[in-house]
């Protein structure tokens, strides 16, 4: 099951195009999001759409959560050492945008950095490691832009107003129930910048894979429905290149999840009052 959003409804995308879900499920969908599942399994049809016109698939998540050096190669390229436990940082909700929509890049340095995004779907409270996919409705794609000037500037740096900037947390095109994403563990993360490959592992090489997270998580919060966890970046990020390469106004990004979803963005300057 592939669950979007469009033109402000909840839609199944299917071989055919998208189609509304039905009227009940419209603001329960992780209250019943077994039975959207079953639903699903029988639905047929869909009405054409452009992929420009899919929005954030959760528009208003409670709470989104973001993972710092979870990749080795990513952890040894930025200088440090691998972490004891995950590096959690937050990014405010007002920051999300859609799969293929036009950024504004505000001044300073913008980077990109691909990630797999976990989708709770119940809420959930000290969860063990052993049961850690449980809470876990849906697989996306995100991408956790970062301004990184004023994420590096304090002394220490601080993550969350940097990386919130409106646009600056696309998720897309479409929340994948677990059931369509066989290995689930060990998918294939792929980031291009007009044309050039700059991030290509697996996330199968996490440091800490997603049941981890979950369960470290939910020992410090209440994990709740709707709520988001972008799980890190692998290596390539602009900042560690050398030269340091950054996105500029006119630039396409394809940030592509093996079983899970492409999306595309480009960029403009930001428009001053």
């Amino acid at each position: 099951m592939r669950i979007a959003r469009l033109a402000g409804r909840t839609v199944l995308l299917t071989e055919d195009g998208a189609l509304d879900i039905p009227a009940d499920f419209e603001g329960r969908l992780f209250d019943r999001w077994d039975a959207l599942l079953d639903w699903s399994r029988g639905a047929t049809g869909g009405r054409p759409y452009d992929e420009s016109e899919l929005e954030a698939p959760v528009p208003a998540p409670r709470q989104v959560f973001a993972v710092a050096l979870n990749y080795r190669p990513h952890t040894a390229e930025a200088g440090y050492e691998e972490p004891e436990v995950p590096l959690v940082f937050t990014k405010f909700p007002t920051c999300l945008t859609g799969p293929c929509t036009t950024v504004e890049l505000p001044p300073g340095h913008v980077d990109w950095e691909l990630e797999l995004v976990a989708v709770i779907g119940r809420e959930a409270r000290r969860v063990p490691v052993e049961k850690g996919w449980e809470p876990v409705a849906a697989l996306t794609v995100g991408q956790d832009l970062s301004e990184r000037l004023a994420q590096l500037a304090g002394r220490p740096a601080q993550f969350s107003l940097a990386k919130s900037h409106p646009g600056f947390g696309p998720v897309g095109p479409a929340l994948v129930s677990l059931d369509e994403i066989p290995g689930r563990d060990d998918l294939e993360l792929t980031c291009a910048l007009n044309g050039d490959t700059v991030q290509h592992d697996r996330t199968g090489n996490m440091i800490f894979p997603i049941p981890r997270l979950v369960a470290y998580l939910s020992e410090f919060c209440t994990l709740l429905p709707g709520d988001l966890i972008f799980t890190g970046t692998p290596a390539g990020v602009g900042n560690r290149r050398t030269p340091q390469r950054f996105l500029t106004p006119g630039d396409e990004l394809v940030s592509r999840i093996g079983g899970v979803g492409e999306m595309r963005h480009r960029f403009r300057k930001a428009t001053t009052a």
